[in-house]
């Protein structure tokens, strides 16, 4: 059976049978020792996405350490609230902290951190943010009719655990954006997330 290990664009953790491109955590443990989730869905405001591979490192997923998560692409990790690891995403994670800082000097980590977990969350439930969609940029997810869709060019894209749906024309207007604010500033600085192959 599949873990609730895989991570939704509205930060929701559940179970699939289909691959996502990256992993990461949420600061530590959300697992029992029967690899059951807990009630908690974080344990600090470190939330991070990183590599599937990294220095041939071998883990049992959900064993005695933090518990693992995993992602469709970085669109997703980043509509969730989740930023690059800068262990195995050493040259990813410096660019989005430069880009996040948006001064010559990068934004540290614990900085990061706190401004991100503000923008992701209303209490425990996932934060939205009402904006304009003609100003997001490529790589934003919003929310409507409780389905996500992330923002490529013209299109928007609809989202699904084993990869993107047939672009659908960008409306117009207001919506509900699944991205937080300091991700989308990153984002229309110049960083460009990591895709799944199905956006192509």
């Amino acid at each position: 059976m599949p873990l609730h290990s895989r991570v939704s664009p509205f930060g929701e953790l559940f179970a699939t049978g289909a691959r996502g491109t990256l992993m990461g955590n949420r600061g530590g443990r959300l697992h029992d020792s029967e690899r059951k989730l807990t009630a908690r869905r974080w344990t600090s405001k470190q939330w991070i996405c990183c590599k599937l591979d990294f220095n041939d490192r071998h883990r049992k997923v959900w064993g005695d350490s933090y518990t693992e998560l995993f992602f469709l692409d970085e669109v997703t990790a980043f509509a969730a609230g989740h930023r690059p690891c800068f262990e195995c995403r050493r040259k990813d994670a410096e660019h989005f902290a430069v880009l996040f800082a948006n001064k010559a000097k990068r934004a540290s980590a614990a900085d990061m951190d706190r401004v991100l977990h503000v923008e992701r969350l209303d209490g425990k439930q996932k934060r939205l943010h009402r904006l304009a969609i003609e100003a997001l940029p490529d790589g934003a997810m919003i929310a409507r009719g409780g389905e996500a869709f992330a923002a490529r060019g013209r299109h928007m894209l609809p989202w699904t655990p084993s990869g993107y749906g047939v672009p659908l024309q960008r409306p117009r207007g207001l919506v509900y954006v699944l991205t937080p604010p300091a991700i989308l500033g990153v984002l229309t600085r110049g960083y460009r997330p990591q895709w799944h192959p199905s956006a192509a």
